[in-house]
């Protein structure tokens, strides 16, 4: 089928640089307030709990474009995947948050060193940066194809204008620009996603009733898939694995535990994360709500579905194709929104462990800011090297984003992840142990994807069992550990002795 593309239109486009120039302007906003390292990396813990939790919750191109689609072209079943979020908050509420807000570095990994030793550190910030250099990449590419696709806009620009005003008000604007900034998006692009609802609903004839009377005839509703077959989106793969997938980012990634330390106290994290919680639901819902209005609407006029070039794509084919003009920029904004939230998260984050755990922890002394420049300019270059990536990415065939994205988490998340699950809750787990874990793994991991036909949101239960397990029994055979930190991040005054 031959793709058919529209003129964006002069309003479309006065509405959409409306909002690329707001976001700008909030991350130059945000420089006057970062004096030092603590301002850049922490936002000197004076972000309120509300916009830390909504913040937290932002939706990135790959959920704000791939859910829509899956329940466009599919069902319901990929609610179950961000249920985990819901189920996990006491976990991180409880356990996870005073282990992390003890720390005295912005890097999540100085546990790591805590509890095993340097070695595990830039093992964890290594891992890190490398998930996050190919995260960035795909959620710049993703909203940029499928724009490039259904409309005059070329993918090199949309790449280029998600992308490069990413790294300058990330830049600019350090942590606490970086978290203003989400929450202004994730407000803006849940309130594009709850308009387009609505226009859908109301072109219909019969409105809500003929929405849910459809959508239910034609079993787009369908939550559960009753199999044993672990290569589908059975209910317990998606929700056992989507579990694992979720527990990953909670425990071990920078740009969601650098969060953690930029409210005023313990408590106040602990209502951000209930927060977050919340509304991380509530995307499900509009997201699975558009998708399926979308689905209707176009049961009614499926003429209109002629040059549609890939199902990713439904979203802003909708929105270029009927909506009217100003409307559709306004809700192409929030796909450009949901980009740059992501962006702008990973490339703080990522910054923040070059400087904090490779040049500071391994140079030497520097003014405090000389090293905030140095960070600013690094936040800029990654974004270089996000941008390149996707442009290059723009030369390949991607089937469906959503499915890459999670291959990469579990290839290059699980094994972080078990990592801290083996220092937070098991005591006699050691270096040697965690590193041996950690990586077979990864090679686990790399067969795994290559040679079986186990489904992909099984990929981080693997990835955690496999570390966690031979990380613990290697860690037997090495005796006691050496570490000054204990199980749920408690210290021990002196190390541990070897019972041998």
């Amino acid at each position: 089928m031959e793709t058919t593309k529209i003129e964006f239109g002069v309003l479309n486009y006065v509405t959409l640089a409306a909002y690329l120039v707001a976001t700008l302007v909030m991350g130059v906003w945000f420089t006057r307030r970062n004096k030092s390292t603590v301002d850049y990396f922490t936002a000197g813990r004076r972000v309120p709990w509300l916009v830390m939790g909504i913040s937290v919750a932002n939706v990135s191109s790959i959920s704000y474009m791939s859910i829509p689609a899956k329940a466009f072209s599919e069902n319901w079943v990929v609610f179950w995947v961000n249920l985990p979020i819901l189920l996990l908050a006491p976990l991180v509420v409880y356990v996870l948050l005073p282990v992390f807000n003890r720390l005295k570095s912005a890097s999540a990994y100085e546990y790591l060193e805590l509890r095993f030793g340097l070695g595990a550190r830039l093992y964890g910030a290594t891992a890190f940066v490398i998930f996050q250099i190919g995260r960035m990449a795909l959620v710049i590419y993703l909203p940029a194809l499928a724009l490039s696709a259904v409309t005059d806009l070329n993918i090199i620009v949309c790449i280029l204008l998600i992308g490069v005003l990413s790294a300058i008000y990330s830049a600019l604007g350090g942590i606490e620009g970086v978290i203003w900034t989400d929450f202004a998006q994730t407000i803006f692009l849940l309130g594009a996603a709850l308009l387009s609802f609505v226009l859908i609903v109301v072109r219909l004839d019969g409105g809500v009733v003929t929405f849910f009377r459809t959508a239910w005839e034609n079993d787009k509703f369908h939550l559960v898939n009753w199999s044993g077959d672990y290569t589908t989106t059975a209910l317990w793969v998606v929700l056992v694995g989507s579990m694992f997938t979720t527990i990953v980012p909670y425990i071990s990634d920078q740009s969601i535990i650098q969060r953690y330390q930029t409210t005023t106290d313990l408590p106040a994290a602990r209502r951000a994360m209930w927060t977050n919680a919340g509304v991380a639901m509530a995307n499900t819902f509009i997201f699975l709500g558009v998708g399926t209005a979308m689905f209707v609407y176009y049961r009614f006029h499926p003429q209109n579905l002629e040059g549609l070039p890939r199902p990713d794509a439904i979203l802003p084919f909708f929105i270029a194709h009927e909506l009217p003009a100003g409307v559709a920029g306004l809700v192409m904004a929030g796909i450009f929104a949901a980009a740059q939230s992501a962006i702008s998260t990973s490339l703080s984050s990522t910054s923040t462990v070059i400087v904090t755990d490779f040049l500071q922890r391994l140079g030497s002394a520097r003014p405090d800011q000389q090293w905030l420049r140095l960070a600013r300019w690094i936040t800029a270059g990654m974004g270089v090297v996000a941008v390149s990536l996707a442009c290059l990415l723009a030369t390949m065939r991607v089937e469906s984003a959503f499915d890459m994205f999670q291959r990469i988490v579990g290839l290059t998340g699980s094994g972080l992840g078990g990592l801290f699950i083996l220092g937070i809750f098991t005591r006699r787990a050691n270096l040697a142990g965690a590193m041996t874990g950690a990586l077979t793994s990864a090679v686990a991991l790399y067969w795994l994807q290559g040679h079986t036909r186990v489904h992909v949101y099984l990929y981080s239960l693997v990835g955690i069992v496999v570390c966690v397990t031979i990380g613990y029994i290697v860690s037997l055979g090495f005796g006691a550990r050496p570490a000054v930190v204990s199980a749920i991040g408690t210290r021990n005054p002196e190390p541990a002795a070897d019972p041998n």
